[in-house]
């Protein structure tokens, strides 16, 4: 086999499979533990494979988590620009990030565990792009307040935060076989969400 066949895969499933193996890895046995050769071993391809997709292992471990971030953040962005009320695309967006995250639970967990393990400059990139896929959704509270479905005070910022820590906690105790499926938790979380902004209806 030659250097070019060894180092430099042609294989187009070659890059899923290294994500798939990594976070699989990463997930059973932490990133600290896992090395970089039984990451390519897991998928299939050498080490010089395994590099000509990634640079690091570090790059893996951000990828884990940029393709779901990009997916959801695409979703959210084709919800949050569609017809209908706010409170109906707040629905949407929320539903769609709890079964999304429920869905990928392992890739969840990989990161928020792990995410402190990226260089500086990529955890400052990951950050940011988490901040703008959570000003956008924060955006659809603003937009409900302004027209005056949902309650005006209660800081959007706050619900925002509140929502999003909760979703991140699913990966301590969300489990596939649990009475729930993912559509009911996501319905659920839903509610509560917007159950805390509709306006108060005063005592008679």
């Amino acid at each position: 086999m030659s250097a070019r066949s060894e180092s430099a895969p042609t294989d187009r499933f070659v890059p899923e499979r290294l994500v798939e193996a990594a976070t699989r890895l990463f997930a059973d046995k932490g990133y600290p533990a896992t090395s970089v050769q039984e990451i390519a071993d897991a998928a299939g391809v050498t080490k010089g494979g395994l590099y000509h997709y990634f640079k690091s292992k570090a790059e893996l471990l951000h990828e884990v988590y940029r393709r779901l971030l990009f997916l959801q953040t695409y979703r959210l962005e084709q919800i949050a620009t569609s017809s209908g009320s706010p409170a109906e695309r707040l629905r949407a967006a929320a539903e769609d990030v709890v079964t999304s995250s429920a869905n990928s639970l392992r890739e969840v967990t990989v990161f928020f565990r792990e995410m402190h393990h990226l260089p500086p400059t990529t955890l400052a990139t990951v950050r940011a792009e988490r901040r703008r896929y959570h000003e956008r959704f924060r955006g659809l509270v603003e937009e409900g307040q302004r027209v005056g479905e949902f309650r005006p005070d209660i800081s959007a910022d706050l619900v925002t935060h509140s929502f999003f820590g909760a979703i991140h906690h699913m990966a301590v105790w969300y489990r596939p076989s649990g009475p729930k499926s993912v559509t009911e938790i996501g319905a659920d979380f839903t509610e509560l969400l917007l159950s805390s902004l509709r306006p108060v209806t005063p005592a008679t």
